[in-house]
């Protein structure tokens, strides 16, 4: 099937350009002048095409978390909000800790999943010895991100040794969750002391508080430069780590990358008096000073990518006291819109968002063929209108838990049509579902 783009304003590689592009067997064709002779023609006048956004950090819940969400129900939320890839962690039930449950989970996503898919190796100390044992050289990367949830001292950050032992050996990106533990436990009995289980929420971002975060991620930048090895801080939060990291270097030089999450960057602590544990994330959203000072080092490229951490819970799960209430919250469907909002405002440029959450993914996790609009790339491609307004609410949400912090949010901009592979998966609110993703190929 050939599908005929017709004067699009294409955002790539720094510059905005108005021209025609074809998809034909799956991949970018041509882009340029092209005859308008071809079977299905879209007009593309007055709109803009992306590359299809490439999300670095989901939890999508499958297997072992299903009644929450699953491959198939958030990867179709993320088409709707122009996501064509993620890569999911191994925080699923069971943990992601060894080749053979990654495997299952890229079998799973074959068959479920209708974006393309990528999955991190889980890492910790139970079973750091085997993951240095593989050639790590071939995965998208290893991390610990969430598995602190299943058991306490799982997070790398507060294990030097093990995250030395981990540095030394492993030749893949390791990504982790940077908060130091110890911190965060003393925090936490402190406000025990004070209100019980019934701590205001107001109160997450001091327990889990900048200095959890900063003294954790200077301590892995310190042991990953010791070692030269590939470390990824994830969803960083405070205004203070951001001058950790290096901006005088291309991506393609840097050892030590990071990225922000959307929602730290949408919401500071002010929101919890009226959103609550519903935005309870860890690390925790935090003050506006760090909310501003994340957005300068995204513009100035210390930080670089935008991701969602998009963690979907039920909302009984999510509306209980404090420390009972999950962390984490569901983002995925409406990231673009966030940052196409940031724009709106004059906060950031349309090409500055098409480097954070297309090119620069495909740059740091060596993914093949995919994050940029090229001849002979796959036809991953996002149509939006800039001058389309709409409202958040319960019947335009396409997640499993069925809510979203952003509820009642006006965005002004819209997500027209998504191609996967070359493929039309989503036309003005409707999915063409007989297509699955593929999954994300490093490149050589």
């Amino acid at each position: 099937m050939k599908v005929l783009i017709k004067n699009i304003s294409i955002v790539n590689e720094g510059k905005i350009t108005i021209a025609d592009l074809l998809i034909e067997d799956g991949l970018i064709k041509k882009i340029g002048q092209i005859d308008s002779n071809h079977e299905q023609i879209i007009d593309g006048t007055g709109k803009y095409l992306f590359p299809g956004i490439i999300d670095g950090q989901v939890h999508f819940r499958e297997p072992g978390f299903t009644h929450k969400g699953d491959l198939y129900t958030e990867s179709k939320a993320a088409i709707a909000g122009g996501v064509t890839s993620f890569i999911d962690m191994p925080n699923t039930n069971p943990n992601v800790l060894t080749m053979g449950i990654l495997d299952e989970k890229y079998r799973i996503a074959s068959n479920q999943s209708l974006a393309n898919f990528g999955f991190f190796l889980g890492v910790n100390g139970d079973n750091l010895d085997e993951v240095i044992k593989l050639d790590t050289s071939k995965l998208l990367g290893v991390s610990d991100d969430g598995l602190y949830f299943t058991k306490k001292g799982n997070l790398l950050a507060d294990n030097p040794e093990t995250m030395e032992k981990l540095f030394a050996n492993c030749k893949s990106i390791i990504a982790i969750h940077s908060e130091k533990e110890q911190i965060i436990e003393e925090n936490e009995t402190l406000y025990r002391e004070q209100y019980g289980d019934n701590v205001p929420v107001e109160f997450h971002p001091i327990i889990r508080s900048e200095k959890a975060c900063y003294e954790a991620t200077k301590r892995a930048i310190e042991l990953a430069n010791k070692h030269q090895a590939r470390l990824h801080i994830l969803h960083l939060t405070t205004e203070a780590e951001t001058h950790l990291f290096r901006n005088d270097i291309p991506l393609q030089e840097k050892n030590i990358t990071t990225e922000v999450s959307v929602h730290h960057l949408w919401f500071n602590d002010e929101d919890y008096q009226k959103l609550g544990t519903l935005i309870k994330w860890n690390p925790a959203i935090k003050t506006k000073k760090d909310q501003t000072g994340l957005l300068k080092a995204l513009l100035d490229d210390r930080i670089d990518l935008v991701t969602t951490d998009h963690a979907p819970h039920t909302l009984q799960e999510k509306q209980k006291p404090y420390f009972q209430a999950m962390s984490g919250a569901p983002i995925v469907q409406h990231s673009l819109n966030i940052m196409l909002e940031f724009y709106k405002q004059g906060l950031i440029s349309l090409e500055k968002i098409a480097e954070k959450m297309c090119h620069n993914p495909a740059i740091l996790y060596q993914i093949q063929k995919r994050g940029f609009i090229r001849e002979g790339y796959f036809a991953d491609l996002t149509l939006v209108d800039l001058n389309s307004s709409w409202i958040v609410n319960k019947e335009n949400i396409l997640y499993k838990c069925g809510w979203s912090p952003l509820e009642g949010t006006t965005f002004q901009t819209k997500v027209l049509q998504t191609f996967v592979n070359g493929n039309l998966i989503f036309d003005h609110g409707i999915f063409n579902e007989s297509y699955r993703g593929q999954a994300l190929k490093k490149s050589i």
